[in-house]
Order: C-alpha cells, then sequence, then structure tokens
C-alpha cells in the first residue's frame, strides 16, 4: 500500500498565515499602484528616505560642512539625510587614483557630495550605472574618443572619470555655470533614466521631453539668441543641453529662473529639486 501518497491532514492552523500573506501582498500591491499614481500626478516620489541613516566621520563631516556650500543651505532635517547619502556613496564606489594620484577624504567627500546634490530629489539616488570613480590630477587622455578631457562617464567600464584640478575650479568659482562634476553626474544620470523605468526616471524622461519642446518654440529661440545665456557648447547635442543646464540650475538659480522661468521650472521638476530655496 503506497502510504506516501496519501494526501496531508488539513492543517486548520496555518490558514491565518496564508490568509495574511494574501493581505500583505494584496496591501503592497496596493501601495505601489497608489505610489505610481502619486508620482505621476504630483511629478514626485512619495517617499525618499529609510529610517536608518548612515553616518559620516568627523573628519568627513567638517568638509562637507567647510566646503561644500550647498550643505550649509540645508535644513537639519535634509542634513542628516544628506550626510547618509554621502556616507552610503562613499561606501558603494570604487576610488581609483591615476597618474600616481593618492585619493583623499576630500576628494571622496566632495565628489560624492557633487553626485549627491545632484540625485538628491531623487528616490533612487545611487547612480548603479557607476561603481568606479578615477581621478586623474588634470585633464587626461580618453581612449573613447582619442582627445583630451577634463571629465567623462564611460558606461561600459562603469566609471566617472574626472581631473581633480577642474573638479576643483568648478569649486573656486561658484557662479560661472562651470561645473566638471554636476555636467559628468548629469551624463550618467540621462544614460539612467533612459534605460529604467523606476518613477525616478519616468519623472526625468517626462520634464526632459517638455524642454525639448521648449526649445521649439520660436519666442524661445529669439531669446536664447537675444541672451546668449547658454554657453555654445550646450547646443552640441540634447544630452550636452541637459548637462550644461544642471550646471546652470545649480550655480546661478535666480538668473536662469528669470530669464527662462518656464525651463528653470521643468528642471527644477526633473530633478524633483524642493530644497535650498532652489
Amino acid at each position: 500500500m503506497l502510504h506516501f501518497l496519501k494526501p496531508e491532514a488539513y492543517a486548520p492552523w496555518l490558514a491565518p498565515y496564508a490568509y495574511a500573506i494574501v493581505i500583505l501582498g494584496f496591501t503592497f500591491f496596493l501601495f505601489r499602484v497608489f505610489e505610481n499614481w502619486f508620482a505621476a500626478h504630483f511629478d514626485k516620489p512619495l517617499f525618499r528616505h529609510y529610517f536608518v541613516f548612515k553616518k559620516l566621520s568627523n573628519s568627513q563631516l567638517t568638509i562637507l560642512k567647510n566646503e561644500f556650500a550647498f550643505y550649509g543651505k540645508l535644513s537639519e532635517k535634509h542634513k542628516k539625510q544628506f550626510q547618509h547619502r554621502v556616507a552610503q556613496f562613499i561606501s558603494e564606489k570604487k576610488f581609483v587614483g591615476r597618474s600616481d594620484l593618492i585619493i583623499t577624504e576630500q576628494m571622496k567627500v566632495l565628489i560624492a557630495a557633487v553626485g549627491c546634490m545632484l540625485s538628491f530629489g531623487r528616490k533612487n539616488y545611487s547612480y548603479s550605472l557607476i561603481d568606479f570613480i578615477l581621478i586623474y590630477p588634470a585633464e587626461f587622455f580618453s581612449t573613447v574618443n582619442k582627445n583630451y578631457h577634463k571629465g567623462e562617464f564611460n558606461p561600459r567600464e562603469k566609471a566617472l572619470v574626472l581631473s581633480w584640478k577642474d573638479f576643483e575650479q568648478g569649486f573656486a568659482i561658484s557662479n560661472d555655470n562651470l561645473n566638471v562634476g554636476i555636467h559628468e553626474f548629469m551624463h550618467a544620470m540621462q544614460l539612467e533614466a533612459k534605460r529604467s523605468r523606476d518613477l525616478d526616471s519616468i519623472r526625468f524622461t517626462k520634464q526632459f521631453q517638455n524642454i525639448l519642446k521648449q526649445l521649439t518654440r520660436q519666442e524661445v529661440k529669439d531669446q536664447l539668441d537675444k541672451t546668449e545665456y547658454f554657453r555654445t557648447y550646450a547646443f552640441t547635442n540634447q544630452y550636452e543641453f541637459m548637462a550644461v543646464l544642471a550646471e546652470y540650475f545649480f550655480e546661478s538659480p535666480e538668473d536662469f529662473k528669470h530669464i527662462f522661468p518656464k525651463i528653470y521650472s521643468y528642471t527644477k521638476k526633473l530633478l524633483n529639486f524642493n530644497f535650498a530655496n532652489y
């Protein structure tokens, strides 16, 4: 007699657990539906942060306080969140010095801070397409296009490459709209938005299209010609335009807002940037 084919006896004590699993699954489904609706309706994620925050070391926090002006403009709540993101970035990415450059805490903190500033309004902020931060002392020769660069994002190698000299110069003058760190991190964000379908990427794509539509309007074209506000390099292609736009957004927000209010508004929505009076 094949006893092992006999069905197991009904176990009523399992029923509450089964019901709980079904209810939790359905609740999670409803939450995701609501989260998607919220993001589509308000152009921002429902939640951005976790309940447990990483902390920077005392020396790292001192660098952030003394050398990164954006941090000082944040509320105490946002400062805590920003510290967490910078600490997370530093722990996840591998910093590599090139041409005998020695990596310092200052380099790690400031580069991480620029990336986290740009992605501060995003829910997925960790730059999944970047694993390595390669730092040269100055301009470097790029094997990608056989030319000298101040910065470069290489998606194939998952690397953000920077000239430390030019990165520092981006901080030396805070309102010249030239910041190689912001520029290259924006390229990484653009490609991530193009490849992904998460809420941040959907919002990015939507607002980017709104910006491009603005550029087709005759009055905007006339204003661009009249003011010559954006530097010529911005018009190389749409990706360079967005990277330059990010530099202007952070370095001269008041001028940007005054001269091109619609484009500024779409850029702010694209980044979900409701911090530090931007």
